[in-house]
């Protein structure tokens, strides 16, 4: 996973007029927290760190005021609901070696067994620890074949060295569920209506 760099000024300006005027000038107010220490105010490139977020998990290393430099991933992004702006972030402070409990999306490949079946998500993303400059992106598990009725559990799916499950390993992630057909209509209820 690579480092993406953003340059973040810290804020004193606090309240709903203060985060108002950020976002007019095209940037997003966050707050950096972790490891015991105060959280810091910060001040992001709206743009910039919307790019960044494409990527789930993303490593962002925040140049603060041209005079520290810290490792954080993202923990918690508020949109606009409507228009889908960043209203918000708060950033998780993190180094090097560190094992962190992130959230991965699962991904699943290839064709379910014939018959109409579909594949439920029951997890779209695998809580797991991992370290904090290798977290994966995603994880793939086949689906090749599955019949309705099979379940793919957490320890099924295969992690990256150095990748642990966060959860218990019984935890269904994917299941195939059965296509359910459409019942036809009640055959008594026209000829009643017909008597009516």
């Amino acid at each position: 996973m690579s480092e993406i760099k953003l340059a973040a000024q810290t804020r004193t300006e606090f309240g709903k007029g203060a985060a108002r005027r950020i976002r007019r000038a095209n940037q997003v107010p966050g707050v950096l927290y972790g490891h015991g220490s105060d959280p810091i105010h910060l001040t992001l490139p709206g743009h910039e760190l919307l790019l960044a977020l494409r990527t789930s998990n993303v490593l962002i290393s925040l140049d603060i005021d041209g005079k520290t430099t810290e490792l954080a991933i993202p923990k918690d992004v508020q949109r606009d609901p409507l228009k889908g702006f960043l209203e918000h972030v708060d950033l998780q402070l993190v180094q090097r070696g560190e094992q962190v409990t992130v959230e991965i999306p699962v991904v699943a490949e290839g064709e379910l067994a014939a018959g109409g079946n579909l594949l439920e998500h029951v997890l779209n993303a695998l809580p797991v620890e991992a370290e904090a400059t290798h977290i994966p992106e995603s994880l793939t598990v086949s689906v090749e074949g599955l019949e309705a009725g099979a379940s793919v559990l957490a320890k099924d799916i295969p992690l990256p060295k150095g990748t642990t499950l966060a959860v218990e390993g019984d935890t269904v992630v994917l299941q195939v569920l059965a296509a359910q057909a459409e019942e036809p209509a009640a055959e008594g209820a026209g000829d009643e209506a017909a008597e009516a």
